[in-house]
């Protein structure tokens, strides 16, 4: 299992080295001035010198990838001087004269628009994407497993029939799309009887007593729109899959034996059924995290999304950039885990 780990974390650390040069490649070609946008319209030349100098960008495009992808990557090569030390921090491995190996977080530049640390922006904003998709990913499982389940019970049936159709519905509808016509319907005509708003945060500050409170109901409205997709999926997956499991010997066994039907879909036909949802729910959830994004927008939900597309607007470039990274991370960390529990929850799965 650990030697397993590690070559997955090896793996994925490829991965991100790729994701880390793509981006960086991509944005270094757009155009724009990162200078001209820190130093603002009214600055000197001499100002926007020093602070081309200060991002690097009067040297070659070999030598900022390379002090990109040092900054980035958890193990890099930094001055040993107090500007060092204060921009990188970190625990020092290895001295090497004026420079040291040091062990860090990742330093992902500092934001164009703000000045602000891009990693400290993107940790402020991920809880907010981060239960957004957990929500949406329990209404898909949820609602997913039991409509499969009872679809799977009675094949041909009338309720099979609108639930595989509203499926390859929910399938076929883009998540955006679902999105505005959710928080037009729910939120603005039906406002009134749903008790359901347009926009809203997970959590709001009282205007009188500055305390803040937790408010489940805005979550409802994006949550729904986001687990539509996957939820339809899910639904398809756990129909096809206890339609298989329910005619294997084994089913038949346990029902001759005198097992009701009830315990025999419980205690064995589900379980068996339900290792490729594990694999979908797991594998969503990183999708979802992504997928968020339009539909943050589209809420004013504050997010990943929302921070992500601002920066595009604005061209602060090392959000954006620092964001991609975030995601990627993410992905790579999930389905290592998707693969681990994968294995855990079937014991015919081999970890080489």
């Amino acid at each position: 299992m650990l030697a397993f780990i590690l070559r997955r974390l090896g793996q994925g650390l490829l991965v991100l080295v790729g994701v880390a040069c793509t981006v960086f490649l991509l944005f270094n070609v757009l155009p724009g001035d990162p200078a001209a946008l820190l130093a603002g319209q009214r600055t000197d030349l001499a100002t926007k010198a020093a602070i081309t100098a200060d991002l690097g960008l009067d040297q070659p495009l070999p030598a900022r990838l390379a002090g990109y992808l040092n900054d980035v990557s958890p193990l890099g090569l930094h001055p040993r001087d107090s500007a060092g030390r204060a921009r990188y921090g970190g625990l020092t491995v290895l001295p090497l004269g004026e420079r040291a190996l040091v062990l860090k977080k990742p330093y992902l530049r500092r934001s164009f628009q703000s000045n602000k640390d891009v990693l400290r922006i993107l940790l402020d904003y991920f809880p907010g994407t981060m239960w957004l998709a957990l929500a949406a990913m329990l209404i898909a499982s949820v609602g997913g497993v039991a409509f499969g389940v009872a679809a799977a019970l009675r094949p041909q049936s009338w309720l099979d029939r609108v639930l595989v159709s509203t499926s390859v519905l929910g399938i076929s509808v883009p998540s955006f799309v679902a999105a505005i016509l959710i928080a037009v319907t729910f939120g603005f005509y039906w406002s009134r009887w749903t008790g359901l708003s347009l926009t809203g945060q997970l959590y709001e500050t009282d205007p009188f007593t500055g305390e803040r409170h937790l408010v489940l109901r805005n979550l409802l409205l994006p949550a729904v729109a986001l687990g539509i997709r996957p939820l339809a999926i899910i639904t398809q997956l756990t129909r096809s899959s206890m339609l298989d499991v329910l005619s294997q010997d084994y089913i038949r066994t346990a029902r001759a034996k005198g097992l009701s039907r009830p315990a025999t879909v419980l205690h064995h036909a589900l379980r068996n059924a339900l290792n490729p949802v594990v694999t979908a729910v797991s594998g969503w959830l990183a999708s979802l995290m992504a997928g968020a994004f339009f539909i943050e927008y589209i809420f004013n939900w504050k997010g990943l999304g929302t921070v992500t597309l601002r920066a595009v607007e604005n061209l602060d470039f090392p959000v954006v950039m620092g964001a991609t990274l975030f995601v990627a991370a993410l992905f790579v960390l999930i389905n290592i885990a998707v693969d681990v529990l994968y294995a855990v929850l079937d014991p015919r799965v081999k970890l080489g």
